[in-house]
C-alpha cells in the first residue's frame, strides 16, 4: 500500500525504514522533508496512506487531492493542524498519538520554571554578552512552599504535579474530569480554574487546544492572577490571548511566563512567505505583533515549540504510527480520533 510520510529528516528515514522491514508491514513508502499543505502537495497524489507532522494543514482541498486516500494519521497528539471534519465527511479515518511524551513535556516545562526562577537564561547571557559575574539583577527566589497551579491533569499535567511534588512544592489543579484517585495518591487539591488563579504563584498549562479552551487565560483571567505571578504554556499558543498576556507582563501584573508556543507561531516561522505572499486576512497582525514584543522582552523566555523534541520521545511517535498503519492494514485499527 502506497504511504506517504511528510516532514521526515533523514534518521527518521532510516528509523522508519528499518522497522518497517522488521515488522514485515506491506507498504512502499515514500518520503518527504516538506509539509504538506494545499501549496506543498507532492506531485504523485496516489497514496493510500499519509502521515504528516504538525506544520502540515490538512483541510478539504489536500483531503480532495488524494483520491485514494484510506488512512490519514499524523505524527502527534494534538490535532488541530487537521480537518477531522472534513475527513469524516470522506469516511476516512484519522489516527494520531495518543500519548508519546507525557514525561519530556513536562520536564521541558519544568525547565522553563527553573529558568525563570533562578534566571538561568539571563545569568548565562551575562556572562556570554559582557563577561560581568555582577549578580545584582540576577536574584531569584525558591520553588520549595510555593504553589503550582496545574491546568490539565491528563499524562503531562501529572507528571508536572509529581515533579512538583518533588520540589516540595504545593500543589493545585483544574480539569474537567478529575482524577480522585490520582488526587488522593499523590496529595493535591483540585480547584475551580478561577481558584486556581487566585491561590498560584505558577500556572502551568496542559489542556488541549479546542473551541473550549481558545483563550482560556485572557483578560479577565489574567486579573484574576496573584500580582507576580508566572504563566508556564508549553501546550497550544491559541490557549492564551496575547495581547492580554503582553498587557499583563507590560503593566507588572504578571512576573514572567515561559512560552514554548505562541498564537500565531506559523506566521513567525515562516514571515517571508508571509511578506512575499501577503494573506493578511488569514492572520491577526495585531497578534503577530504581540509575539515579537513578547519575545524581547524581560522576564520571558520563548523557545521554538521545542518541549517535544527528544529522540527518545520521537521515536516513540514513530513506533505509535506504525502500529496505527499496521494495525489498520489487519483490520483492527488503533488510536483513531473519534
Amino acid at each position: 500500500m502506497k504511504t506517504q510520510f511528510f516532514t521526515i529528516k533523514p534518521w527518521e528515514k532510516d528509523y522508519l525504514e528499518t522497522k518497517i522491514k522488521e515488522l514485515n508491514l506491506p507498504i512502499e513508502a515514500e518520503y518527504f522533508e516538506d509539509h504538506l499543505d494545499k501549496d506543498h502537495l507532492p506531485s504523485d497524489k496516489s497514496a493510500e496512506i499519509i502521515s504528516v507532522f504538525v506544520g502540515s494543514q490538512i483541510d478539504k482541498p489536500v483531503l480532495d487531492a488524494f483520491p485514494n486516500l484510506k488512512l490519514l494519521t499524523t505524527r502527534s497528539t494534538g490535532y488541530d493542524h487537521i480537518d477531522v471534519s472534513a475527513a469524516k465527511a470522506k469516511n476516512l479515518p484519522v489516527a494520531y498519538v495518543p500519548g508519546y511524551g507525557e514525561n519530556t513535556v513536562a520536564e521541558f516545562a519544568f525547565g522553563l520554571i527553573l529558568a525563570l526562577s533562578r534566571k538561568i537564561y539571563l545569568s548565562v547571557d551575562q556572562i556570554r554578552e559582557s563577561g560581568s559575574f555582577n549578580l545584582d539583577r540576577l536574584q531569584g527566589f525558591d520553588l520549595k512552599g510555593k504553589t503550582l497551579g496545574v491546568v490539565g491533569t491528563g499524562h503531562i499535567g501529572k507528571h508536572m504535579i509529581r515533579m512538583a511534588k518533588g520540589f516540595d512544592m504545593n500543589v493545585v489543579a483544574c480539569d474537567a474530569f478529575p482524577d480522585q484517585e490520582f488526587q488522593e495518591a499523590v496529595g493535591f487539591e483540585y480547584l475551580s480554574l478561577e481558584d486556581l488563579l487566585k491561590r498560584s504563584d505558577i500556572v502551568t498549562l496542559h489542556v488541549p487546544y479546542m473551541k473550549e479552551t481558545h483563550h482560556l487565560v485572557n483578560a479577565t483571567t489574567i486579573q484574576l492572577m496573584k500580582k507576580g505571578a508566572y504563566l508556564i504554556n508549553t501546550a497550544r499558543g491559541a490557549i492564551v490571548e496575547t495581547e492580554a498576556l503582553v498587557q499583563a507582563l507590560k503593566n507588572g501584573d504578571l512576573a514572567g511566563a515561559g512560552l514554548d508556543v505562541l498564537e500565531e507561531e506559523g506566521i513567525i516561522d515562516d514571515e517571508l512567505d508571509f511578506i512575499v505572499g501577503g494573506h493578511p486576512e488569514e492572520h491577526n497582525l495585531k497578534t503577530v505583533l504581540a509575539d515579537h514584543v513578547l519575545i524581547d522582552m524581560p522576564g520571558v523566555i520563548v523557545t521554538p515549540h521545542n518541549a517535544f523534541n527528544t529522540r527518545e520521545a520521537l521515536e516513540r511517535i514513530l513506533a505509535t504510527t506504525l502500529e496505527s498503519i499496521r494495525s489498520f492494514l489487519s483490520g483492527t485499527p488503533k488510536n483513531l480520533i473519534e
